[in-house]
């Protein structure tokens, strides 16, 4: 038998839920990544549709009726079935194409990815299988999310300090920023130490706005400052790791960037890496996907589980950057 037309769609009911845990209409915005408007219309339409109040909002925040929290109830057990199909269906795409769609933030991309893909390849090999087809785009960290959010892609890796809401997450490799200037310059001569608040006051050449970089750094920079830290300026955005190197090679300024992205330069002497005691720049790198706190069953999870068993390391000028974190998904953040 069809459902009636007093049946909410499922995000209508997230939001229900939402406010539920929160208690409020802007809590359950930010839980969900949406203006406080749009959970307030959401709502309304919902108990329109329904015809049954469901929320009781006052200024201290919002508090569920008994027909609400009723519904709320069966709302979570509506929810959680629906991931669960939402998963299986991802595993059963997966399964019979063999084939994976993985966006990566750019450092991930280009210096960690050939890694996992050719160790997998060389694993399937010694094992008489065949390792998933693996069609990598790199990109930046926020449109690798938006990416995954909407199904463009199977399976993403992103570099930003928190894990994103709403998607199963895993953390895979370990990463540092490191400050860089060439010989010349003038913090190179001085024992090669800057202060926090006289790296915030320096115009960068930096990665464009939301890139996991960019925010990393900003992040490092308000633990060490205080949340009305400003920086100042970029001198430079630039979209890339290696036009971002020629950048400061050529004198821009200086600039965050990956370890890894750097490391040959740092051996060689073309770029000098600048101590910020006070700044902690390790971060995590994490794979993110549709879901709950487990990866889809099939070729992602044979893809994820191969990278997380492994644990090797990038001895980097000086440096020992993780490429495999042996810790299992019941460990998973969603």
């Amino acid at each position: 038998m069809a459902l009636s037309s007093r049946m909410p769609e499922l995000a209508s009911f997230e939001i229900l839920l939402a406010i539920a845990k929160t208690g409020s209409l802007g809590g359950a915005a930010r839980e969900l990544g949406l203006t406080q408007q749009a959970v307030s219309a959401r709502l309304a339409s919902m108990e329109a549709q329904i015809g049954v109040g469901l929320a009781v909002r006052t200024t201290r925040g919002s508090t569920l009726t008994p027909a609400g929290v009723l519904v709320a109830e069966w709302a979570a057990r509506l929810v959680e079935v629906a991931r669960e199909v939402d998963a299986g269906l991802g595993s059963l795409r997966a399964k019979s194409r063999q084939r994976i769609k993985v966006v990566a933030s750019q450092t991930i991309a280009e210096q960690i990815m050939p890694h996992w893909l050719v160790s997998l390849q060389a694993a399937a090999t010694r094992g008489g299988s065949t390792a998933p087809e693996v069609i990598l785009t790199a990109t930046n960290s926020e449109n690798a999310i938006a990416l995954v959010r909407d199904g463009t892609a199977d399976l993403g890796f992103v570099e930003n300090p928190f894990p994103p809401r709403g998607l199963g997450s895993c953390v895979v490799a370990h990463d540092e920023l490191v400050v860089v200037v060439p010989p010349g310059h003038k913090w190179a001569r001085r024992s090669r130490v800057v202060s926090a608040a006289e790296l915030a006051q320096t115009p960068l050449v930096t990665r464009e706005p939301r890139s996991g970089i960019r925010d990393s750094l900003t992040v490092a920079l308000r633990r060490a400052l205080g949340d009305d830290m400003r920086q100042a300026p970029p001198v430079l955005e630039l979209t890339s790791a290696a036009a971002m190197r020629a950048a400061v090679l050529a004198g821009a300024g200086p600039a965050a960037m990956s370890r890894l992205a750097v490391a040959d330069d740092l051996a060689v002497g073309r770029l000098c890496a600048i101590t910020v005691p006070e700044l902690s720049l390790r971060r995590q790198l994490r794979a993110i996907w549709v879901g709950g706190r487990t990866p889809p069953a099939g070729a992602i999870r044979e893809l994820l589980s191969h990278i997380r068993t492994r644990t090797p390391t990038a001895r980097k000028a000086g440096h020992q950057t993780r490429i495999g974190d042996p810790a299992r998904f019941g460990d998973a953040q969603s």
